[in-house]
């Protein structure tokens, strides 16, 4: 298993960026998929981005395509989400998650971190 520690959030006005970071302990990080979830108040947690361990094959939900980026760097055991053009909807805890599986971490995410909080002020 890997530990993960998220960073990054913040308050930011609507159509502002933000880039959150994932580092990751562990040896094995490079052969794991990696994802980003969120969780506004009152809602379920929503698959957000993830990025497979073979190809740096990246999928997004459809409300964050073309304004979110999700990307690793496996020399460092991160994994980043850019978010660009952000709306007040946007508002959530953001979740790093990890399985070796990209299927695993679209479906239901896997290991979790402990969160980071974005708001975005309209």
């Amino acid at each position: 298993q890997v530990q993960l520690v998220e960073s990054g959030g913040g308050l930011v006005q609507a159509g502002g960026s933000l880039r959150l970071s994932c580092a990751a302990s562990g040896r094995t990080f490079s052969s794991y998929a990696m994802g980003w979830f969120r969780q506004a108040p009152g809602k379920e947690r929503e698959f957000v981005a993830a990025i497979s361990w073979s190809f740096g094959s990246t999928y997004y939900a459809d409300s964050v395509k073309g304004r979110f980026t999700i990307s690793r760097d496996n020399a460092k055991n991160t994994v980043y989400l850019q978010m660009n053009s952000l709306k007040p909807e946007d508002t959530a805890v953001y979740y790093c998650a990890a399985d070796p599986n990209v299927l695993v971490v679209i479906r239901a995410g896997g290991s979790w971190g402990q969160g980071t909080q974005v708001t975005v002020s309209s």
